[in-house]
Formats: C-alpha cells, structure tokens, sequence
C-alpha cells in the first residue's frame, strides 16, 4: 500500500493578514518533506467559494508550482470538477497535458461530480450531472491521444479540433474517479479508472461493501480509455505522532471533528448525510440528496448532545459550540479505524487495517483544521520515516 498525501489547502479561522501566501508556502514545505521520505503522490481537490475549508479552487497549478520543488514526487487531482458548466472537458484535457509536461510526467487525473454550493455557483444541473462526469471520462482521454477531436452527444457538441498540448505519458496519465455511493463505485469499475474514496469515520466496513461495487463494475468493464487502472485510493485523516500524549497535546481529533461539521455548512448540503456515513449507512446516489439546500442549515442549535453514537455525540457539542476535552476526543476517536490519529504503533494498527482491505494508496489528510505547520510537517516525516523508508 503506497502512502500519499491529500490536500484541501485548508486552514480554518481565525486568519492572519497574508494566510493566503502562507498556506502556498506551506505547501511547497510539506511537499519537499513529502518527497525527500518517499510518500506516492500529492493529491489536491479543487472547490470554489469553500472560505477557509479549501483555498484550491485553481487544482491545475499545484503540480506545476509543487513539480518545480520536487524530484519524484506524482501530482493527483481528487478530483476536478467535471460537470460542463464548471469545467469543459477540453479545458480539463489541455490543462491536465499542460501540468503533465510540466511536472516531468508526474499527473493523475481525477475527475469528480462535485454537489451543494457549487453546483448553485455555476448552474450546474444535478440531473444531468453524473451523466456529464461519465462522458468527461471518455472524452479527455481521447482529446489527450487523437491527432483531431470532435465530440457529439445530446449532452455536448464540440467539433472537430487539433488540441494541444498533449501530455508527456503515453498514452496518457492514469484515470480517476472520486466516488462516495456504491453507483459511482460500480461506474469507475465499468469504465476502468481508479476509484478515490472517503471515509471521514465511517466503518471499514462501509469501504469493503464499496470496493465489492468497484469489483462488480469490473465485471462489465467498458474502458473509457487505452489505460485501465483498477487502483483503490482512500482519503483519511492522519496525524502521527511519536507517543499518544503527543497526539493527544496536538488537538488532532477536535481538528478532525471541525472538519466533518465545517463541510456541511461550507457546501451547503444536508449534515445528516456526514453523520449517516459516520453510522456506516451508504451515500444515497439520488442528485437530490447532494444539491444545495434552498436556504443553507444553521447551526444544529438542537443536535443530541446525548446521541449514542460517541463520534456524533462529541460532533453535535462541538457544532453548539460546547468546549470538548482534548483527552475525551482522542479517546474516542482511538478506537475509530478508519482515522488515523496517534502514535506510530497505534496508527501501524489502522495501515494494517486498510491494507487488508486491498486499498492500493492511501491518501493522508495531514493539514486539516488549524493543526500548526510545526504540527503537520512532524506527521508527515514520522509516517514517513516509519512506515516508508523503514519499508
């Protein structure tokens, strides 16, 4: 199982004069790190008015910027955003080339159907939207390989065209989708792309049931390109750290937590479908249930503070603004496999548990939150220096 990194270049408030330059600048930081210890890949999301949750609206120009700092480090996208009314499938293509040559050959490309806000933001049409991602996947592959292009479908029409650049691998990069139901796990298996899933405390065994519908897609593969790639890629947060006072001390857990509330408000959409996840129910597939609310939720003022569910218990106080203790936190986070906080023993437990799963790379959240640059870079060199060059 190869270790990555996942990026939201995120840093919640408060924010000091400049933050913006920083967090660049912390980037560039954690991927020289990330490279020099041998970590896969460096995977970035792109969202668009996602204030203080995510600052990548513009993914395409972090392999460029991170390729010139680093020697062999790969660049993912997870994913761009693939309805038409955001991104055209040519304009993916020709940027996706462009960073490809640029970083010496070093992209994959993930497309995702995005959801919420921004769907509102660029007139996206839910309906249609999972409709436009499958036909995206078929046709930058082919901008990418046919010496002239044309396209007809009753979704879009682009006529014949010569597109360049074309990308530096050959026949062109690996394929990725970002999945979150079993339909869109079935479909990356069907067209033969990798599969880029989340888990954001939800049971491993919710995972395993997705990756049984990525397996069934395969059953019917259809390749979508000249590349198939049946890689499982899965985005967890991690934090590790050389003893558990330590990662009790850092706060990663209530970081972790503020993640998981602050999505929900930042897009837009219905919170019940994060903490359904975290009960290990599967994502509803409908485009209703990810399009942006009429009239964005307020705080939960009225969440459970008594819920069952420990992990929801300590989400609902912290979302009423509740102080939480950071040793309760982690401790019941600890237990939670599908996060992986704690020292390096506790955290080789949960590596284990997604290697046996068959999870091919896993993408590890190490910014997230406020967690301070000191904090990050730490992480990232004890999982690197324990878990990659000590093979």
């Amino acid at each position: 199982m190869i270790l990555d990194i996942f990026s939201e270049l995120q840093r919640a408030r408060p924010s000091n004069e400049g933050h913006e330059r920083r967090l660049l600048a912390d980037a560039i930081e954690q991927a020289r790190l990330a490279d020099e210890l041998g970590y896969g890949c460096w995977w970035n999301v792109e969202h668009h008015g996602a204030p203080e949750f995510s600052y990548s609206s513009a993914p395409e120009m972090m392999p460029v910027l991170l390729s010139q700092h680093t020697k062999r480090l790969r660049f993912g996208h997870s994913g761009i955003l693939a309805p038409f009314a955001i991104n055209h499938p040519v304009r993916v293509a020709e940027r996706a080339a462009f960073a490809d040559l640029a970083s010496g050959g070093r992209l994959e490309l993930g497309l995702a159907r995005s959801g919420g806000a921004e769907w509102e933001t660029f007139g996206v049409d839910p309906e249609t939207s999972r409709a436009q991602l499958r036909e995206a996947l078929h046709i930058v592959p082919r901008v990418w390989t046919d010496e002239r292009f044309s396209w007809k479908s009753d979704l879009i029409e682009i006529p014949e065209r010569e597109v360049v650049p074309k990308p530096l691998q050959k026949p062109h990069p690996p394929l990725w989708q970002t999945c979150t139901s079993p339909e869109s796990f079935e479909m990356a298996g069907e067209l033969g792309v990798g599969a880029l899933a989340t888990t954001l405390f939800s049971p491993l065994d919710s995972l395993r049931l997705l990756f049984d519908h990525h397996a069934k897609g395969h059953e019917r593969l259809a390749p979508c390109s000249q590349v198939v790639n049946r890689q499982r890629a899965v985005f967890t947060f991690m934090h590790c750290c050389e003893t558990r006072k330590e990662a009790i001390e850092s706060r990663a857990a209530e970081h972790a937590l503020w993640f998981v509330n602050a999505a929900p408000r930042v897009f837009q959409v219905p919170r019940n479908i994060w903490i359904d996840a975290i009960r290990g129910d599967l994502q509803d597939n409908a485009p209703a249930a990810t399009a942006a609310l009429s009239s964005p939720e307020a705080l939960p003022t009225d969440a459970d503070l008594d819920d069952p569910h420990p992990v929801v218990r300590l989400l609902n106080r912290q979302a009423r603004g509740l102080p939480l203790d950071p040793v309760e936190a982690f401790e019941v986070l600890e237990p939670v496999e599908s996060v992986v906080i704690g020292d390096v023993d506790s955290c080789r437990r949960k590596l284990d548990g997604y290697r046996s799963l068959g999870v091919d790379r896993l993408m590890c959240l190490m910014q997230f939150g406020a967690l301070p640059q000191e904090r990050i870079l730490a992480s990232i060199r004890t999982a690197g220096e324990a878990f990659l060059r000590a093979g």
